[in-house]
């Protein structure tokens, strides 16, 4: 079995040795690089080629969102990217998952969610906590992309459903139908919204008031 392989960036040498050490612990999963800020990213993934980035949404020189965009846009295959914050509400996570992260930790979360945040983000799936991406959304600029998308009736449905944390299986199980059935609804979804995952699906459907936070 091969390990999946973690970057962590974070100023805070202390927080990058406590998930250093609960990762490492982890049969699955080992840590292949350090970085002390975004400026450091670029370089240590092009050499080190990670499945998964820890990064710090908050850094001194370039922070997680400048860092996150950098790798998105200009690798051919871009490690999934979690970004790390102190407040549940930060205006910097939003920014983060906008520009392509695929969730987000708070740095107080208890060793397992870290690791299972890990292993989903490695199976290229979203981290999606649909409260906290609606307090995130609320107050944020609202946008008309996903009115012009042309999504069908199931698509729309499907949709709903991702944003309310559903897996592909407990959707199929919900609409009665096949697990492939369902990934292929989310997968034209994303291609109908230009959405690179469903975490930015589910941002652009509170955006546009697809869906209202409640």
């Amino acid at each position: 079995m091969t390990a999946i392989s973690v970057v962590l960036v974070d100023d805070e040498e202390l927080i990058r040795a406590g998930l250093r050490a609960i990762l490492d612990a982890e049969p699955d999963i080992s840590v292949v690089g350090q970085a002390g800020d975004g400026s450091e990213v670029a370089d240590l993934v092009g050499a080190v080629s990670p499945d998964v980035v820890l990064m710090d949404v908050r850094m001194p020189t370039v922070d997680g969102i400048q860092a996150t965009r950098h790798l998105i846009g200009t690798m051919k295959r871009p490690p999934g990217v979690i970004v790390l914050t102190t407040f549940e509400n930060d205006d910097y996570v939003y920014d983060a998952l906008r520009v392509g992260a695929s969730g987000f930790l708070l740095k107080r979360a208890r060793p397992e969610e870290i690791v299972h945040a890990v292993r989903v983000v490695a199976r290229g799936e979203s981290l999606l906590f649909p409260a906290a991406i609606r307090k995130l959304v609320t107050g944020q600029p609202t946008g008309d992309r996903l009115a012009s998308a042309g999504l069908t009736e199931r698509e729309s449905e499907v949709l709903r459903l991702v944003a309310a944390g559903l897996s592909n299986v407990e959707i199929a199980e919900k609409l009665v139908v096949g697990v492939q059935t369902v990934k292929t609804h989310v997968g034209n979804v994303l291609a109908k919204l230009g959405a690179r995952d469903r975490t930015q699906a589910v941002i652009l459907a509170y955006e546009s008031g697809f869906i209202v936070p409640s």
